[in-house]
C-alpha cells in the first residue's frame, strides 16, 4: 500500500501538479495512547502503541522512507524467537527514496483515547507473536469517560491536542488536516424523530475536540489547516452497516427518499464555523 501510494504521489508530482496546483497526501488513522502510569515501561508501551498504530504508515512517508526503528527491532527479536527472519518486510534503498516525503500535508482520522501499560509476555508459554503481541502492551479506558456506541469510541477531548502536538514533534511540524473526527451516541440508532435530533453527547464531543484542536493551534503552534467532522449525514459504517449513526444530519433509511433532518449538533457546528471558534460570550 505504501509503495502504491508513493508511486501515485510521484505520478501526480510529475504529470499534474504544475498545471493543477494540487496537494496530495495519505490518510493515517490513529487513536492516542496515554501511559497508564508514569513508569518508564508504561511510557515506552504507549509509544509502541503510537508507532504500531500510526508510525507504521506515517514514519516511512514523513521521516526516512522506512518503518520506525522500534518496530524493526522488536519484530526482528520476536520473529527470531519463532525461528523466523523478521515478519516485517524491508524496503530497498530505492524504495526508501521513493517513499520519503510523499505527502504535501498530514491527513489524520482521529476519534478516541486508550490508556496503555506494559504487558510482559516473555514468561508466558505458547505466545503467538504477531502484530498485537509484539507490542507487549495492553489497553484500558476510564469508566467515567463519556462512551459512544461503538466499543472503541469514548469522548476524551484532551487526546486531540496531545495527538496533534505529537504529530508536530514526530514529523517535523507538518501541515495537518483532520479528515475525520466525530461521535456516534449510545443507542442513537434506536431513536426516532424528534428525540434523535437532540444529540447532546455529540455536541459535547464536537465542542470539546474542536476546542482542544484550537488550543493546539493557538498555544502549541500546530499547523492545523483544516478540520472535517465525521459526518455530514448518517451513513453506512463499514461492517456495522446503519447501526451506528455519526451524522450531524439524521437520515431516515426506511424512507426511499432518504429525508435528511439537521440535528442539534448541526446547528452547534454551523455556529462554530460561522463564529470561527468560540466567542467570549
Amino acid at each position: 500500500m505504501l509503495l502504491a501510494h508513493a508511486k501515485a504521489w510521484h505520478t501526480y508530482d510529475k504529470e499534474f501538479r504544475q498545471k493543477q496546483k494540487g496537494k496530495v497526501s495519505i490518510v493515517v488513522n490513529a487513536q492516542w495512547f496515554e501511559p497508564k502510569t508514569d513508569k518508564e515501561e508504561d511510557i515506552k508501551a504507549a509509544d509502541r502503541g503510537m508507532q504500531w498504530f500510526l508510525g507504521w504508515m506515517a514514519h516511512p512517508v514523513f521521516v526516512n522512507g522506512d518503518y520506525p526503528e522500534i518496530m524493526k527491532e522488536r519484530i526482528l527479536e520476536k520473529s527470531k524467537a519463532q525461528g523466523l527472519t523478521s515478519r516485517l518486510p524491508s524496503f530497498t534503498s530505492e524504495q526508501k527514496r521513493l517513499l520519503k516525503g510523499t505527502a504535501d500535508f498530514l491527513a489524520l482520522n482521529f476519534y478516541s483515547v486508550s490508556f496503555a501499560e506494559y504487558h510482559d509476555l516473555s514468561k508466558e508459554e505458547n505466545v503467538t507473536w504477531g502484530y498485537f503481541t509484539d507490542q507487549e502492551m495492553k489497553t484500558s479506558r476510564d469508566p467515567t469517560w463519556l462512551k459512544g456506541d461503538p466499543s472503541w469510541l469514548y469522548c476524551v477531548p484532551w487526546g486531540m491536542r496531545k495527538m496533534l502536538v505529537w504529530l508536530k514533534e514526530q514529523y517535523n511540524d507538518p501541515e495537518i488536516i483532520v479528515t475525520e473526527n466525530g461521535f456516534s451516541a449510545h443507542g442513537e440508532h434506536d431513536l426516532e424523530l424528534p428525540a434523535a435530533l437532540q444529540d447532546r453527547d455529540r455536541v459535547t464531543y464536537l465542542r470539546g475536540y474542536i476546542n482542544e484542536a484550537l488550543k493546539a493551534v493557538k498555544l502549541d503552534g500546530v499547523k492545523l489547516k483544516g478540520y472535517f467532522v465525521w459526518s455530514l449525514l448518517d451513513n453506512f459504517e463499514w461492517d456495522d452497516g446503519y447501526r451506528f449513526r455519526f451524522g450531524i444530519h439524521h437520515v431516515n433509511f426506511n424512507d426511499p427518499n432518504r429525508p435528511r433532518t439537521p440535528k442539534l449538533s448541526a446547528e452547534v457546528y454551523r455556529t462554530i464555523v460561522q463564529d470561527n471558534g468560540f466567542p467570549d460570550e
